[in-house]
């Protein structure tokens, strides 16, 4: 069976490549005709079919111009000239990730360049020109062929919401009077709380627990530049305080400070230095265990135990666990972390490299990245695209090295510079390509930018500490930079992905958010 990806790539060959005589000009006047006529009625088997029948003769001119697509970098200077020559303010994309300060790599000309020829072409084509029809044609096909997730995301997330609400009444509870950290309630993050899943069915809720130090404690954030120098680490040293104070002294409890270890020892609950620290830094394995106990506690006292069974998953930074009624099964990761300052930044559990120590806590944007696809949920239209693009590249690149963050950081950028009303579905195709070239660039100049580190154009609502907000922009593809092999296996694994072929990735496949 011809894949979506024989689509997509016949679809784009047929706009971006046309030939004006001969047969192939034959071939692309009978698919619009095809289209035009059979739009209310086309089966998937029956696009299945004509995919086929076109792709075989399609398939020597696709390698012909693959090859010439691998352009050298410093061509794009020109490209943007002629742009700018053209005049083209149509709104699409300006930049993939901000070029460093000195215009490192100069990824804005490359990406300003390819999206100005993509909407040029849109324009002067006859055969497309002003054909909005067909355009939604193409769209509601490729939509129906990028099927949503079974399970319903917002029913999940509502459910998963009530869940934590629970959770927040009998934690507040059980922990009143402790010295281990305040819980507040959970922030929903990743994909599924953005609106989108990088998965069909096994779609996971993971949630954002902030927490707070305990009475007679304090926590100070360090940043470990000791660490991977291409990510942002950090460390909770957690500090004792003094509670000789009459307030305090009135709950009958001892100063960690001021009373000796014996009197504490017979009196008074471990502090949390002696509990869930390592070297007075707070240690992220003993904290998960913690969470598991409590979660295993509390369990049997709320409202969804009495019809849903509850079974705890294995992870060392996390609190997994599923719920299952015989119908409905829930998969849910609760993360843990402090928040910086009052923003929507945290230092969390969430690991970001293969081996973290456990008292390394790693500075964690899934907050913004939440709020700021809330923020773009606002302006949307009712047929906006923008989650059917990323559930798309997902499933694709699934079989290839690329991580989910590659394709959802290339939509995030996209999205912050294509107005939202070039989302729509008659505009799906444009908005794929439009992906599709800019990951190719990325991969071409080793370079694709953090979206929130640096990024001065965000949302009002989203708010960075200072040297988050003045950071140097962080290069998410800093290993294609450093290891050619690694450059290497990423442009045959961009040139596999889009030539629809079964060749699969030469390392292991990267598929978490993170």
């Amino acid at each position: 069976m011809i894949s979506i990806v024989l689509l997509f790539v016949l679809l784009k060959r047929l706009i971006h490549y046309p030939q004006l005589v001969g047969d192939a000009w034959d071939e692309e006047t009978r698919f619009r005709m095809e289209v035009h006529a059979k739009q209310l009625e086309w089966e998937r088997i029956r696009l299945e079919q004509e995919v086929e029948r076109l792709t075989l003769k399609q398939l020597q001119l696709m390698e012909n111009v693959d090859a010439n697509e691998e352009v050298d970098v410093g061509n794009a200077d020109n490209d943007d000239a002629n742009q700018e020559e053209d005049g083209n303010d149509d709104g699409n994309v300006q930049e993939v990730g901000n070029a460093s300060a000195n215009g490192e790599d100069n990824i804005e000309n490359e990406v300003v360049s390819e999206a100005a020829n993509a909407e040029n072409n849109d324009r002067v084509h006859p055969v497309y020109q002003g054909d909005n029809d067909l355009d939604d044609n193409i769209g509601r096909i490729l939509m129906e062929r990028i099927q949503r997730p079974v399970q319903d995301l917002q029913a999940g997330c509502e459910w998963t919401r009530n869940l934590m609400d629970n959770f927040a009444l009998y934690f507040g509870h059980v922990l009143s009077n402790t010295f281990y950290p305040g819980l507040q309630g959970a922030i929903g993050v990743g994909s599924a709380f953005e609106g989108w899943s990088p998965r069909e069915h096994d779609v996971v809720y993971q949630v954002l627990i902030p927490m707070t130090p305990p009475r007679g404690h304090s926590f100070h954030l360090e940043l470990d530049s000791a660490e991977q120098r291409h990510v942002r680490n950090f460390r909770i040293r957690v500090q004792l305080e003094c509670t000789c104070t009459k307030e305090q002294q009135a709950e009958n409890m001892l100063c960690f400070l001021h009373h000796s270890r014996e009197e504490l020892r017979r009196n008074q609950d471990p502090s949390l230095l002696d509990s869930l620290c390592t070297n007075s830094y707070l240690d992220v394995k003993k904290t998960a265990r913690w969470f598991y106990q409590l979660v295993r506690v509390i369990w049997p006292a709320l409202p969804q135990s009495h019809n849903w069974h509850l079974k705890l998953l294995h992870s060392r930074r996390s609190c997994q666990f599923q719920v299952t009624n015989g119908r409905e099964i829930f998969t849910i990761e609760m993360f843990f972390g402090v928040r910086r300052g009052d923003s929507d930044i945290f230092v969390s559990s969430q690991t970001r490299e293969a081996h973290t120590k456990s008292t390394t806590w790693p500075e964690t944007y899934a907050v913004a990245e939440m709020k700021f696809f809330k923020h773009i949920a606002k302006q949307a239209p009712p047929d906006c695209v923008h989650f059917k693009c990323l559930e798309f590249f997902t499933h694709l690149l699934l079989a290839f090295n690329f991580p989910t963050c590659t394709t959802k950081t290339i939509v995030m950028h996209l999205l912050d510079e294509v107005p939202m009303s070039r989302w729509r579905r008659r505009h799906l195709l444009n908005r794929l390509l439009d992906i599709s070239r800019s990951l190719r660039l990325c991969v071409l100049v080793k370079r694709l930018n953090h979206f929130i580190l640096g990024n001065q154009r965000l949302p009002q609502d989203i708010h960075l500490p200072p040297d988050v907000l003045a950071a140097q922009p962080y290069n998410l593809f800093y290993h294609l930079a450093e290891e050619p092999d690694v450059h290497s296996r990423a442009m045959n694994d961009y040139r596999d992905a889009f030539k629809g072929t079964d060749k699969g990735p030469t390392t292991p496949v990267a598929t978490s958010e993170g």
